[in-house]
């Protein structure tokens, strides 16, 4: 069954959570180190202030060695033990301030972590049931436009056949034939697109529905090819089938495989100058089925390879040749089927798209 993507919005959620949380124990390790550097400054001034301590008491033993004074050193002895002692009750006050100041500081903390998360989970909750509601009315107003749409897209293909149909065998009649064609291409070409954008919705509900069984791909290739052979044709460019040893066994879902075909062979064709040509092979490998289409286009730039696969991509913010939604829904297809894709390709030498399909033992 279909490895789904969870939707952008609970991403974004999810994203902010653990952004946010990040944040948090960030500011309490920084919290935490700047109590550490206090510690050690602390430390390091009492080091300083012993040792001048120390200095002072040396210069004053020596000055007593000098001039020797019975009197004097007793004074100097009961002086030090006072002031040794208001040093010790010093230190001690300062000690018992600072540790009642972090356990207060640690509290304080401890009951603004939780708070802040469970504020943060709250959001995160609200946010997701929005996003669900949404969804839901987003998937159900595309479910009732398409299906109104295709009802409309309907009865235009019938008008045109029918006007087709009625045409006379004359100059105004090849004029009708010609123009009822091109209503019936674009005609093909809006549905596509709205199979497209609910394939999209169905793929971000995790929705999308595949159902191998067992096949062989040679016949597969074969109905893709004489799909878009006409098309082909009709740009000067050459479309053919390569089998290397046929037959193909393999579990697939006939339609959506049929699709994956379809997209890439029509995203070759755009992008295939007259003259050209495009190869679609069928091999076993490695215990795998594996389809490649090759083409004799521009190529692709070694960055891009792997962004040709996203939602919405286009060659450049000008391109018209499609909304980007064909390999995305390509790649979906194919990795629901437990396979992979991947481009190929060099600047000036063409291209080839390629994906793979677990296969029997056969095949191996």
């Amino acid at each position: 069954m279909p490895t789904n993507e969870a939707s952008a919005e609970r991403e974004q959620t999810n994203e902010s959570l653990r952004m946010e949380r990040e944040k948090t124990d960030r500011a309490l390790a920084e919290r935490q180190s700047a109590e550490e550097d206090s510690d050690l400054a602390l430390q390091r001034a009492r080091e300083s202030a012993d040792a001048v301590l120390t200095e002072s008491r040396a210069k004053a033993d020596e000055r007593l060695e000098a001039s020797p004074q019975v009197g004097t050193h007793v004074t100097l002895a009961e002086e030090r033990v006072l002031e040794d002692e208001a040093l010790q009750d010093e230190r001690a006050s300062a000690d018992e301030m600072l540790r009642r100041e972090r356990e207060e500081n640690a509290r304080v903390l401890s009951r603004l972590l939780p708070l802040e998360r469970e504020k943060t989970d709250r959001f995160l909750l609200t946010e997701r049931a929005r996003s669900d509601v949404a969804l839901s009315n987003r998937d159900n107003f595309l479910g009732l436009v398409s299906h109104d749409l295709r009802n409309l897209l309907g009865g235009i293909v019938i008008t045109a056949e029918l006007l087709s149909a009625g045409a006379s065998e004359n100059e105004e009649g090849a004029q009708i034939l010609l123009r009822t064609t091109r209503i019936q291409r674009y005609a093909a070409r809006m549905n596509r697109l709205i199979g497209d954008l609910m394939d999209v919705a169905s793929i971000d509900a995790g929705k999308l529905a595949v159902t191998p069984v067992p096949g062989d791909a040679t016949t597969l290739i074969a109905e893709a090819v004489d799909t878009f052979q006409a098309t082909a044709s009709e740009k000067g460019i050459s479309l053919q089938s390569e089998i290397v040893e046929g037959p193909l066994p393999a579990e697939f879902d006939h339609d959506r495989m049929l699709q994956v075909l379809a997209n890439v062979i029509s995203n070759a064709i755009k992008f295939t100058s007259q003259g050209g040509s495009i190869r679609v092979r069928g091999e076993c490998a490695g215990g795998e089925l594996r389809f490649s289409i090759s083409d004799t286009g521009a190529g692709i730039p070694g960055n891009m390879l792997e962004a040709i696969f996203e939602r919405f991509w286009q060659v450049g913010k000008d391109d018209r040749r499609g909304v980007g939604l064909g390999l995305y829904i390509s790649r979906c297809i194919v990795e629901a089927h437990s396979g992979k894709i991947w481009a190929e390709s060099k600047l000036g030498e063409g291209s080839r798209l390629c994906f793979t399909l677990p296969s029997p033992k056969s095949c191996e």
